[in-house]
């Protein structure tokens, strides 16, 4: 299913190609660094990096920010918020907060793709207000309740 999204081109932006798919199945966009100038980001800091667009959604739907899986594994570049989201009535310019968690500097080029966008329908939960919830086998069990390993069915 395609949906249509406008996108303004910002001035910094400019040259750069708009984000697109990398292979006919890909979920997700490759966002372009619109920086003029490179950007290094230390072992465990974090910088604010541009795009060069803003977009209008249509309602009931996100974008959602996420890592490169590449960036990760070969760098430790993550999303600082990942995923983000922007939201249908955001119209400011997109940008990403990339954390470095790697063990050297790492820069940040214009034109580098620094992170997938994901296009998802948003859904509204209603409150229901209850004194009681139903019972499950994990009922309030929490963190690391379920275990580490494949679960037995017996």
């Amino acid at each position: 299913m395609n949906i249509a999204v406008a996108v303004k081109r910002l001035p910094h932006g400019a040259n750069l190609p708009l984000p697109g798919y990398a292979t006919a199945a890909a979920a997700g966009l490759d966002l372009l660094a619109a920086n003029a100038d490179p950007v290094v980001i230390a072992p465990l800091a974090r910088a604010l990096i541009p795009t060069g667009l803003a977009i209008a959604l249509p309602n009931n739907f996100e974008l959602q920010i996420r890592p490169r899986s590449g960036l990760a594994l070969k760098h430790g570049i993550m999303i600082a918020n990942s995923p983000g989201t922007i939201d249908a009535d955001y119209r400011g310019e997109i940008q990403v907060i990339i954390l470095n968690a790697g063990s050297a500097d790492f820069t940040v080029t214009r034109g580098m793709r620094i992170a997938q966008a994901v296009l998802a329908p948003v859904s509204r939960l209603v409150w229901q207000e209850t004194t009681e919830l139903d019972h499950t086998t994990r009922n309030a069990g929490g963190f690391g309740s379920t275990g580490t390993h494949r679960l037995r069915e017996d």
